[in-house]
């Protein structure tokens, strides 16, 4: 467990009960004390004195132990703290959670309809399709983005978007298993899984309440559950709704799930839906921030060496390397870590020095998929991209290319939502495609 992580549970609690944030100096006690500093030393990194000190760690100990329901001093803040923020009584699957001392059911202002009521101090928890996180990258800034977004401006609606193999899912988990108790219900569904919206609405409601839902508009019922109690909804793979051909074009049977991601940001109520994407569609945009509650995360490759280790490389030295030939991309480099391990015995420096890019039948497969969804405009594009190392201008697509202008904007907008070109600005904007996918359009797919 970090610092930061810890700095968030105890924000929320401080945030709970006083309505503010913490404070600069609170920040420097709570590290402090983490690290089992004496107030001296705190006093000293702070320029406090340190019986000042001692009076903001007594208040904050005072606020924990009144959240927690635990007496917490300074001999087992850092303990205490971890105990309960690791506790399993919080994890697990179809739990019904009486009491969660870490996180108080949000506050609902609304009357809630006695037949439409659920239990206020009963906690719902389906993460049965959820992945187990074995190690989770460093990608702290986007977790911050999300925990900020989540507790201080409740979206209604987050994407989160990038290529596959980048993380998003990773990212996702990894706040749900933090912030599991800032939620009444948390749901997690695939759509790989469960493509049908009804499908997924009545399994919502078959783990709040057995008894049969009392309405035929499903939608209604729905809604009003996300305004009772807080939910978290994540749809992992929403891609799977699309069609092929260009980003974001729902197939005839799933245009359900247009209006109710419109309907999410439209209708007021205290939950959040999250959205993990390979590509981006329209109700993923924020038009404006006021009327429309939505956030869109795109997630970029890994820029720490971290996710290497514990991958049977050497040449250490030579990991940076490696990590920018593959654009950060969690999944290529496992898949070209293995490839090292077994064919050049972990030795990335003699596997760099083949020269050039080396696609495992992994990662051609991942793009054998992307590549075969694409429109034909698309196609056109890619191919064009891929015999330039440097960017091209939309006038130089336009000659080479026997495409209407209207087909080769609405194909390039389509390849930037689906994170497969660069936007490069200059006197002109230019577009060239990413380095591992013009590699494979040049290995696989040019005659």
């Amino acid at each position: 467990m970090t610092i930061t992580e810890v700095l968030q549970y105890v924000d929320r609690l401080v945030k709970k009960q006083t309505g503010e944030h913490l404070d600069d100096l609170q920040k420097t006690v709570i590290q402090g004390l983490w690290q089992g500093k004496t107030y001296n030393q705190i006093a000293d990194e702070c320029g406090y004195d340190k019986n000042y000190v001692g009076d903001v760690s007594r208040k904050l100990f005072k606020i924990l132990s009144e959240q927690l329901n635990e007496d917490i001093n300074k001999s087992n803040f850092s303990w205490t703290l971890e105990r309960v923020i690791n506790s399993p009584h919080f994890v697990g699957v179809n739990t019904n959670i009486t009491y969660c001392p870490f996180y108080p059911t949000a506050d609902r202002n609304q009357p809630i309809n006695k037949e439409e009521e659920i239990t206020k101090n009963t906690r719902y928890h389906d993460l049965t399709l959820a992945p187990k996180i074995a190690h989770f990258c460093d990608r702290t800034l986007d977790l911050q983005t999300l925990s900020h977004w989540l507790t201080t401006q409740n979206p209604r609606l987050i994407s989160v978007l990038g290529l596959s193999g980048i993380g998003k899912t990773a990212l996702v988990k990894h706040f749900v298993d933090l912030n599991l108790q800032q939620f009444d219900v948390v749901i997690w569904k695939s759509i790989k899984l469960s493509q049908s919206l009804d499908t997924i609405i009545t399994e919502i409601f078959a783990l709040i309440n057995p008894e049969p839902i009392q309405t035929d508009n499903k939608l209604t019922q729905l809604f009003n559950l996300l305004r009772q109690q807080r939910c978290l909804i994540i749809l992992d793979d929403v891609q799977e709704l699309f069609t092929s051909g260009l980003a974001g074009q729902y197939k005839t049977e799933y245009k359900d799930y247009k209006t109710f991601f419109t309907m999410m940001t439209e209708i007021e109520h205290q939950s959040t839906l999250i959205l993990i994407a390979q590509e981006q569609c329209q109700e993923m945009l924020c038009l404006d921030e006021e009327l429309y509650p939505v956030k869109c995360l795109e997630l970029e490759g890994l820029n720490n060496t971290e996710i290497l280790k514990n991958m049977g490389l050497k040449d250490e030295e030579s990991w940076s390397t490696m990590l920018n030939l593959y654009e950060g991309n969690p999944v290529y480099l496992k898949s070209i870590a293995n490839l090292i391990k077994n064919i050049f015995m972990g030795k990335v420096s003699e596997f760099l020095s083949e020269g050039g890019l080396i696609l495992t039948e992994d990662i051609k497969y991942n793009f054998n998929e992307l590549f075969d969804r694409l429109s034909p405009s698309e196609q056109q594009i890619v191919l064009e991209l891929s015999k330039y190392n440097q960017a091209v201008s939309r006038e130089d697509l336009r000659l080479a290319l026997s495409l209407s202008s209207m087909d080769l904007i609405n194909g390039l907008q389509s390849l930037q939502k689906r994170y497969l070109i660069k936007t490069i600005k200059g006197e002109k904007v230019g577009f060239n495609l990413f380095p591992v996918f013009r590699e494979y359009v040049i290995t696989c797919r040019q005659n």
